[in-house]
């Protein structure tokens, strides 16, 4: 038996990382999102071929393939630019983000609730159904204001009249309705409408007469002080009679009936593990979503911040600043919250580390045509071949050997891992500078 349950996500973009890793699995997102959409470089990526035939068999039916118009992927480089993001996104990143940008506003009707800068107070604008109301209104009013004062005063008149004429029948026939039900009520019980306390005033005479014939002296200890509220709350709540009959039956109604939360609906989400994608999304105020589909509002991320010129990066592999060109970049913390506000946190009272600065750098050594190099650069020639700048030609060999070190093949019989090899320090960073430990004292 079929029933008619509103998923939580109507359009969701899914990135590479959630096909590859299968999580979360097809049919979670087949039972929370409404239709599925990625783009063809997506599945490019997806070399392994048990994974790839996995897609094909079980997912590729269910997903449908969408690529971005020129227009939305302009829109998402310059946004990415202005926030950071562009060195490290790449082409596949950017029309994605496009895709979900170009869903958002056809089921939108617009970017009215996106951000068009980053940083930006406030969205771009109101939702399509408050401008058409607003119109409405106005047009309203400014018809109002063109009729005339003499129709409108007898219409506003004759309305008065039969307005309060049906107010004043209405408590009448109620009061008759209900007074023949509880004469109904007595003639079951045996009990004549004579001997009941009649409803109205003079059941109130009948009360106070009885009351008076009945009263005995009250002596000063027997009076208690009440507070006011109490009063209050008893003269509130009092007897129930025909009159507020109903009201305690809405009440109850009321008390009894428990308010359903209302779902609201996510019109278009993405699904990805990028750290930049999530940043450059939360900062226009689109939907990201979590692998175990719950909605992210605030990231907090790493970013490389320089010390001299406070230029923030977010490529994590750099050790010079693009901005000054010193290898002064610290790894720092950042957070974006849900309005989009890009927040760097610092360290309280951070002092930049001196260490290896005691001596001067010594006089760079030039070598000779037959290549052998004349002695100097300081004892034990540390100042030769020093890393000062990025575009130095020893920084530049130093990087293009690290990176043919990375090109391994693990399945070579003569390959060997750094720990049987001994060799540890392969495939790090090269060291800039002389190092922090150049000037501590040396073990003889």
């Amino acid at each position: 038996m079929a029933t008619n349950t509103t998923k939580p996500v109507h359009s969701l973009v899914l990135d590479a990382g959630p096909i590859i890793k299968n999580e979360p699995a097809i049919s979670t997102l087949l039972s929370q999102a409404e239709e599925l959409y990625t783009i063809p470089a997506v599945i490019e990526e997806i070399r392994d071929p048990i994974t790839r035939a996995r897609f094909e068999t079980i997912s590729k039916p269910f997903i449908k393939l969408r690529s971005p118009t020129p227009a939305s992927v302009k829109i998402m480089t310059d946004f990415a630019r202005r926030t950071g993001d562009l060195e490290v996104l790449s082409r596949p990143d950017i029309h994605l983000m496009a895709l979900t940008y170009e869903l958002e506003c056809e089921r939108n009707n617009g970017n009215w609730r996106l951000r068009s800068v980053p940083g930006q107070k406030g969205l771009n604008g109101k939702p399509p159904g408050t401008l058409v109301e607003d119109t409405t209104k106005a047009e309203l009013s400014s018809e109002s204001n063109t009729i005339p004062t003499s129709t409108t005063e007898g219409s506003s008149a004759e309305k008065e009249t039969e307005i309060s004429l049906d107010i004043e029948a209405e408590p009448i026939k109620e009061s008759k309705l209900e007074m023949k039900e509880v004469e109904e009520k007595l003639a079951e019980s045996h009990i004549s409408p004579e001997d009941a306390p009649r409803i109205g005033v003079s059941g109130q005479e009948n009360l106070t007469s009885g009351s008076r014939e009945n009263q005995t002296p009250i002596s000063p200890e027997d009076i208690q002080e009440v507070p006011e509220n109490e009063v209050e709350d008893s003269d509130e709540e009092g007897w129930i009679t025909p009159q507020n009959l109903k009201q305690h039956q809405e009440k109850d109604a009321n008390g009894l009936a428990e308010p359903e939360a209302e779902v609201k609906i996510i019109q278009v989400a993405c699904i990805t593990s990028d750290f930049a994608m999530q940043n450059v999304l939360l900062r226009m105020n689109l939907n990201l979503l979590a692998p175990n589909m719950q909605r992210i509002r605030q990231l907090k991320t790493w970013v490389l911040r320089c010390h001299a010129c406070f230029f923030i990066t977010r490529d994590m592999g750099k050790q010079f600043c693009a901005r000054c060109g010193k290898p002064t970049l610290l790894r720092t913390s950042c957070s974006t919250d849900k309005d989009g506000n890009f927040k760097v946190h610092l360290k309280k009272n951070m002092q930049w580390n001196t260490r290896g600065n005691v001596y001067s750098i010594p006089k760079p050594v030039a070598g000779t045509s037959n290549g052998k190099l004349v002695a100097g650069g300081g004892k034990g020639g540390w100042g030769q071949s020093l890393i000062l700048a990025e575009d130095q030609k020893e920084y530049v060999q130093a990087m293009t050997g690290a990176r043919r070190k990375k090109e391994k093949d693990l399945m070579d019989e003569d390959y060997l891992p750094n720990i049987l090899s001994g060799d540890r320090r392969s495939g790090g960073r090269p060291k800039v500078g002389a190092g922090k430990t150049i000037n501590s004292r040396k073990r003889k």
